[in-house]
């Protein structure tokens, strides 16, 4: 009986030790700072708005329907993010990485996507007006009845037209 406890003691001890030893995971309920680590988190309907999240962690996060204007995402890990029917007005999203984020009918308005990684991103009905997408990687990106009229686009020279709808005119 004593061997047996020794070898569960010893087994605890080593997943304590492991546990130590692995990276720290911030919680859901930290508050919005620079570097926070929300990893797979809901933020959903949260009031975010002129936060700073410069270099967080939001990988696989959610923020369905908050409102995230003014806010600060820059050089942010938002892989697999979900922004759907969030307010985005004039937030802040240059070098973020936003690969196969869903930003599904969200307000971007006049949002600043430069140079973010935005490969297979969903921007269906995506309202971005006035948006400055330069040096954005748009690769696979769906813009179905996305709304990107005075965007200024990738090139950072050419600004859509009036009623550019899926795609810059």
């Amino acid at each position: 009986m004593s061997r047996r406890l020794a070898r569960v003691g010893a087994g605890g001890l080593a997943l304590a030790l492991w546990a130590a030893a692995g990276p720290a995971v911030a919680a859901c309920t930290d508050p919005a700072d620079p570097g926070v680590d929300w990893r797979r988190c809901y933020q959903d309907g949260r009031e975010l708005s002129e936060v700073d999240l410069t270099g967080a962690e939001l990988r696989d996060a959610t923020f369905q329907r908050a409102n995230l204007d003014g806010a600060i995402l820059d050089g942010a890990d938002a892989f697999r993010a979900k922004f759907f029917s969030a307010s985005l007005v004039g937030t802040s999203f240059d070098g973020t990485r936003l690969y196969e984020a869903d930003l599904t009918r969200a307000d971007a308005t006049g949002a600043s996507f430069r140079g973010a990684d935005l490969r297979q991103a969903r921007l269906v009905g995506t309202i971005l007006v006035g948006a400055d997408l330069t040096g954005a990687e748009l690769s696979g990106a769906d813009l179905r009845n996305a709304d990107v009229s005075g965007a200024t686009w990738v090139d950072g020279e050419r600004v859509c037209r009036e009623n550019s709808i899926s795609r810059c005119r």
